[in-house]
């Protein structure tokens, strides 16, 4: 019998409490996963935006809640020059950063602030950066790095960017999360302290939310911020993470009002939820792809004809059938089809074992070869149950004579680990950030994200050109021309199995007042009510 230690127990009272008095000001999200910090810019998970850009912090531009369409947050307007490359944004005056017991602004936000966000990222020689040494996956995969040739503040209150080379999707991508709008005052006062660590653990922004703690797989709280810039927006007094990677032991906790709003449930667990008189089960089409991706440096996945026979191998309707029961639709191609772009021509490849068999002889790979196959341990929402699916690829690929380790290890580990490239074969997947093209084919396949989302680690010359070609490019039809000529090299090259896309669907009590779904697999809780 598993006993209950003094802190589980306290954090479970105070689940239970928070839940069984929850007005109108409290609402407990049962999150999937613990955050690896919150500096939203050395992320790329889901569960880490959730737990910091959503909450605590703000972009120049923001998608509007339950939407891919870019409005202006932190920047009120902007302007593009003729030529694309130089955006002028105008900021938002009397926009406050949080109060805290270890900060107090003595200053609104200003274009100081927008400085040091970017330029943290842009240099590597950067005081703060050489104190807490750090790298920005997201902003290097979609070649940022090189594109932003300096940011320049014009007064408080203005900023430019230059840019190298037209990027047609840099509104969209500067509302991304990772590009989270820190406070250069707060950074000043760490590095003086030398405690520039810091940032990543008591954060400071001017999101809707107000960081009070944490505590790794228990809980994060937050505080409504009083002074946040819209008004009427932030209807929640305290908001409370309560972290379990256990999508059954989330829904039974949605059932027992200890938690107002869930996610990634399992399907076996959707029909009962949807029949429980106090509870919605809202859905929407998934923008997302969960896939198996190939380390091409690593022998036998760097011949093309090993990733086909092990693409060939699956049993992708049967995998479909079990892990997403219903809730999912097969995939065939390197990202969703409700994505603008998309190559309807693209076939998948078909399930032939006897085939893989021969492909991998003639590719000189040993009956009983090993491999590892990595399995996230959390539910994602391409990806309702990894291990269920990892163990259904380890038979199917017994059947050719491939021995398969799973592996897995804690969400921040795992993505930490594959970043490095430690891993033979692993499942992992996208939900969309942006609604551009290049957020799938230039992030997750692209040269220039090899140490980042490439889990990969494919660089394709020829692809790699046409990608960044597109993203040149502001014409739709030219680009989409560019995007299903790149999609066709990936079909035949075969650095992913794709396997599903799957419904989203977010449980919540029927007291919540106006959550809305994101495309992106984002939870956002500003202009949230909770009336129970």
């Amino acid at each position: 019998m598993r006993k209950t230690t003094p802190l589980r127990a306290a954090i479970a009272a105070g689940l239970m409490f928070a839940a069984s008095h929850a007005a109108a000001s409290h609402l407990v999200f049962c999150a999937e996963g613990s955050p690896a910090g919150f500096d939203p810019g050395q992320y790329t998970t889901g569960t880490d935006f959730d737990a910091a850009s959503e909450t605590l912090f703000n972009r120049l531009a923001q998608f509007e809640r339950g939407s891919t369409r870019a409005v202006p947050a932190l920047a009120t307007r902007w302007e593009t020059s003729d030529d694309g490359l130089l955006y002028t944004f105008h900021l938002r005056p009397g926009v406050k950063f949080h109060s805290t017991d270890y900060f107090t602004p003595s200053r609104d936000f200003n274009a100081d602030d927008v400085l040091f966000t970017f330029n943290r990222m842009l240099d590597k020689n950067h005081p703060f950066r050489k104190a807490y040494p750090s790298e920005f996956p997201y902003f290097t995969d979609m070649g940022l790095d090189s594109n932003i040739a300096k940011v320049e503040r014009l007064d408080d209150l203005t900023v430019t960017f230059t840019l190298n080379r037209v990027d047609a999707a840099f509104i969209q991508n500067l509302s991304m999360n990772f590009a989270a709008i820190h406070s250069a005052e707060y950074a000043a006062q760490l590095l003086a302290q030398g405690k520039a660590h810091l940032l990543n653990q008591k954060p400071i922004g001017t999101g809707p939310f107000v960081f009070k703690r944490y505590q790794k797989d228990a809980q994060i709280r937050f505080t409504g911020n009083q002074d946040y810039w819209r008004p009427g927006e932030v209807k929640i007094d305290n908001l409370i993470f309560a972290i379990n990677t256990d999508a059954s032991v989330r829904a039974q906790k949605l059932k027992a009002g200890e938690c107002q709003i869930t996610l990634n449930p399992r399907p076996a667990d959707l029909a009962s939820l949807q029949q429980d008189p106090d509870l919605a089960v809202p859905s929407a089409p998934g923008f997302n792809l969960g896939y198996i991706a190939y380390n091409v440096t690593r022998a036998p996945f760097d011949k093309r004809e090993v990733r086909l026979a092990l693409d060939m191998a699956v049993n992708k309707p049967a995998i479909i059938e079990a892990v997403y029961q219903g809730a999912g639709q097969l995939a065939v191609n390197a990202m969703p089809p409700t994505q603008w772009s998309y190559d309807e021509s693209i076939q998948g490849h078909a399930y032939d074992p006897q085939k893989a068999k021969e492909l991998l002889q003639a590719a000189g790979v040993q009956e009983g070869t090993e491999i590892t196959l990595w399995a996230m341990p959390v539910q994602r929402p391409y990806n309702p149950n990894a291990k269920l699916m990892a163990e259904m690829l380890q038979a199917d690929w017994a059947k050719v004579g491939i021995k398969a380790r799973i592996v897995s290890y804690e969400w921040g580990e795992y993505i930490k680990r594959a970043h490095a490239g430690e891993h033979d074969a692993m499942l992992i997947g996208w939900t969309g950030d942006n609604g551009d093209p290049d957020n799938w084919l230039g992030t997750l396949y692209g040269c220039d994200s090899v140490n980042g989302n490439n889990f990969s680690k494919w660089c394709d010359t020829g692809y790699d050109k046409l990608v960044k070609q597109a993203k040149s490019i502001t014409d739709p039809g030219q680009r989409s021309e560019l995007y299903q000529q790149a999609q066709q090299i990936i079909q035949q090259q075969v650095p992913i199995s794709p396997i599903a896309h799957s419904t989203v669907y977010q449980p919540m009590r029927k007291t919540v007042q106006d959550f809305k779904i994101s495309p992106f697999g984002r939870n956002s809780f500003y202009g949230v009510g909770n009336g129970g």
